[in-house]
């Protein structure tokens, strides 16, 4: 019997493809920019006036978008501008983290409409599991009570957890969460909750936040680097998040570094995992956040004498990210408690010396971003959103996002 001969094509598109795509493209117009007549969104789109007439009829009969009040300007016709519909649409997200899971939900312009959070049994993700489903529908059930047309209008369940994916853990990597990395955890939380489910690591869960409500917001080009229990970089690409062909790259905290005569990966001396260590505390519990957050604003010698090991290698990073990328910004973002963020963020300058050193920039090379301990759990709620909305190559073709 003969077998079918594998042939490599991109995938096509169609009518309805197109139509999606430009779907897309005026929810991102509005969001971008506020709120836009339709003669607006023509001129910004290149699409003609009656294609977006008919897209907004649709978006409006889908409660996502809304006529604002008509504004009349001089002598020209009246126009009628949309805004989105915060009600529109709702997802939930979901960090876990090596001893802790965070569940928010957030609108469709993703500002946060519940939350809860929790400790984990560590190494357990069967117990695990069910502790986040029960507070899954812990959220579900406040988000429901406050905004009841939410129940029928979520997109999806987004996951951020640490990668990298797919690798074998040599032992009980503790940096690895191997247990979990095996564990069947989208099939399991897919079935306990009957939606969709989603996975990014957590730095591109960052960047997704940042994208959408941060620093990244309106910019093609932007590295995250992810300042939590591990470090990484969430990559905004072309307009686009790139997570590389295994949801693995920017998995930056892997990179050997060399100080002091000492060769070890980046994430085990400026994460907060190793600060952690050096505090004796060795965990990731709310209680190990609100510690370190305690001991920067003491000014803690072990906390200084940690930050300046950590900005050396962070300004390593930065010019690293800077030569590969060629970003417009570079963001600190990411988990970290806000006193020690802005501490570390000081300490990385000056910066090195790189390609992203021109004149004429309009932005920093440089900048601090969002750094909230729920700022993985905000971009796992983005996520779903964002596939289901955001303007993407994918969603012209004919395979899903």
């Amino acid at each position: 019997m003969n077998e079918l001969r594998t042939i490599r094509a991109k995938s096509g598109t169609n009518q309805e493809g197109t139509s999606a795509h430009n779907r897309r493209v005026i929810i991102e117009a509005i969001r971008l920019n506020g709120p836009l007549s339709r003669a607006d969104l023509a001129r910004a789109t290149r699409l003609t006036k009656q294609t977006v007439s008919n897209l907004i009829e649709n978006l409006e009969a889908d409660g996502l978008v809304a006529s604002e009040d008509v504004v009349r300007r001089g002598r020209g016709q009246p126009s009628t501008p949309y805004r989105l519909v915060a009600e529109g649409a709702f997802a939930l997200g979901v960090q876990i983290d090596r001893e802790l899971t965070r569940v928010v939900a957030v609108d469709f312009l993703g500002r946060e409409a519940a939350r809860a959070v929790a400790n984990l049994p560590p190494g357990d993700p069967v117990e695990g599991s069910r502790v986040i489903l029960r507070l899954v529908e812990k959220v579900r059930a406040d988000l429901v009570a406050r905004i009841p047309v939410s129940a029928h209008r979520l997109t999806g369940l987004g996951i951020a957890m640490p990668g990298p994916f797919g690798l074998e853990p040599a032992g009980d990597d503790p940096w690895m969460m191997g247990k979990w990395q095996a564990f069947p955890l989208l099939e399991t939380l897919a079935a306990g909750t009957g939606l969709d489910v989603s996975l990014q690591n957590d730095a591109t869960a960052c960047a997704t936040a940042e994208r959408m409500n941060g620093a990244a917001d309106g910019l093609d080009h932007v590295v995250c680097l992810y300042l939590g229990y591990g470090i990484g970089a969430g990559l905004i690409l072309g307009g686009e998040l790139y997570t590389g062909s295994n949801r693995n790259a920017g998995e930056i905290g892997m990179v050997l570094f060399s100080r002091g005569g000492a060769v070890l990966p980046l994430e085990h001396r400026a994460s907060l995992a190793s600060l952690f260590q050096r505090l004796g505390l060795d965990t990731a519990t709310t209680d190990a956040y609100e510690t370190v957050e305690r001991l920067t604003r003491e000014g803690d010698p072990r906390i200084l004498d940690w930050l300046e090991g950590a900005a050396t290698d962070l300004r390593q990073a930065v010019h690293m990210v800077e030569t590969i990328f060629d970003p417009q910004t570079v963001l600190l973002t990411g988990s970290a408690p806000q006193p020690l963020a802005e501490r570390l963020f000081a300490a990385v300058f000056p910066l090195l010396p790189s390609n992203a050193e021109r004149p004429g920039r309009a932005i920093a090379r440089f900048q601090l971003g969002t750094m909230d301990p729920w700022a993985v759990a905000l971009g796992a709620a983005a996520d779903p959103i964002r596939r289901a909305f955001d303007p993407v190559f994918s969603a012209i073709l004919k395979e899903a996002t």
